[in-house]
């Protein structure tokens, strides 16, 4: 049988780019990339291999669901970019991922609560999927820091966080709230597919489960669906029975893909970063916006605890415009020559999207005097992306 090999020794003293290429090669033997290993049924030499197999079955491979060769490199991979992680389990998608952690940790009778600003899916399942199960969920101020202390009830049993928010871009003081949760018993899970752990390393801020979908930035090429989800010690034998008995799966080939797009992560993070900042500064002064959400801006709510837990940002803000409605947005969005119109981010191509929060927004309210446009800056030009911008917000200005 071939044995698992334990992960290469502790990166987390290494610089970023040294801990992407180094991170899960493992697996690779004498090669620089591990195989594309593909198998539903693995074959056992003998009855004595196949007993001690089934006896541990996460000691190598044993059938397809649990896993190759490729699918442990990236799942090492990842555990070795969060310092105080056990392990890593893959998934078809990122909601996947969130469905499956908060499935482990909760059962008919708990209480979940969920920050307001959470990704729209993560609501729709506690919403339409949960609560048949018993299950019930409360939604939460973003900012509500150290005053979770008093939302958390006796049923209370697991809080779902994002930090920022990928519509509003609240960042959540993370120590406070899982200082108040371990102290209480509480399990807290966080999307942090906005940051990566390039950007922000939630388990040593006390978070137990940190999710991720790698759909975006990770893979960045916006050619597959996958997610993640990476535990604690005390978590992971939770999180990793739930997600063989749930089924989850995973193409090896996928696997590989985002194996490569992790190797240059660091790369394309930096010039993510640049290039929104950039813009998000220049937006800041145009005349047509109201205010720019980008929690690296002095000017955002939490721009403190952004600088004081995060090591940087990525490319994902929004802005509010000063006047209009969804309606008027088609004259800044439909024009836009670099811009694609839909939904995610991450990739390697600039994308907008028009912003409802009042439609998926339970606890909070944010008062605005015009719409919310979200901006995903790829790769292209800085230069290109705003004077694309500024003759679409030139044709929204037009209509007033």
């Amino acid at each position: 049988m071939t044995a698992r090999r334990p992960p290469r020794a502790d990166l987390s003293r290494l610089g970023d780019g040294t801990r992407l290429a180094q991170a899960g090669r493992g697996h690779a033997h004498d090669m620089v990339n591990p195989p594309v290993a593909r198998a539903s049924t693995i074959l056992f030499e003998t009855l004595a291999d196949l007993d001690a197999a089934i006896r541990e079955p996460d000691a190598g491979l044993y059938y397809g669901r649990r896993g190759t060769q490729t699918h442990w490199a990236l799942e090492d991979a990842l555990t070795q970019l969060e310092p105080g992680a056990a392990g890593t389990k893959l998934f078809p998608s990122g909601v996947a991922a969130i469905a499956t952690s908060l499935l482990a940790v909760l059962k008919t009778g708990d209480e979940l609560l969920v920050t307001d600003s959470a990704y729209e899916p993560s609501r729709t399942f506690a919403d339409q999927l949960l609560a048949p199960l018993g299950i019930t969920t409360r939604y939460i101020d973003p900012c509500c820091g150290a005053g979770i202390a008093d939302l958390i009830s006796q049923k209370t049993r697991a809080i779902l966080l994002e930090s920022p928010g990928s519509l509003s871009f609240e960042i959540q003081d993370l120590p406070a709230i899982t200082a108040v949760a371990r102290a209480r018993g509480v399990t807290t899970l966080i999307d942090n597919t906005w940051a990566t752990p390039l950007r922000l390393q939630p388990l040593a801020l006390g978070v137990d489960i940190s999710i991720q979908a790698l759909t975006k930035y990770v893979a960045g090429h916006s050619d597959l669906l996958m997610g993640s989800a990476t535990a604690t010690p005390a978590l992971w034998p939770k999180l990793k029975a739930a997600a063989y008995r749930l089924g989850h799966h995973v193409g090896a080939d996928d696997c590989a893909l985002v194996l490569r797009g992790l190797r240059t992560l660091a790369v394309r993070l930096d010039r993510h970063e640049q290039s929104a900042l950039t813009i998000a500064r220049w937006l800041e002064a145009h005349p047509a916006v109201d205010r720019v959400w980008h929690p690296a801006l002095p000017s955002h709510p939490q721009h403190p605890l952004f600088k004081r837990d995060f090591t940087g940002a990525t490319g994902l803000f929004a802005i509010v415009l000063k006047q209009g409605s969804r309606p008027h947005t088609a004259a800044l969005i439909d024009g836009l020559q670099h811009f694609g119109i839909g939904f995610s981010w991450g990739g390697y191509e600039s994308l907008v999207l028009p912003v409802e929060l009042d439609r998926i927004r339970t606890a909070t309210t944010t008062p605005l005097p015009g719409p919310i446009v979200r901006l995903s800056i790829g790769l292209e030009d800085p230069a290109d992306l705003m004077a694309d911008l500024d003759a679409g917000l030139g044709r929204y200005q037009a209509q007033f």
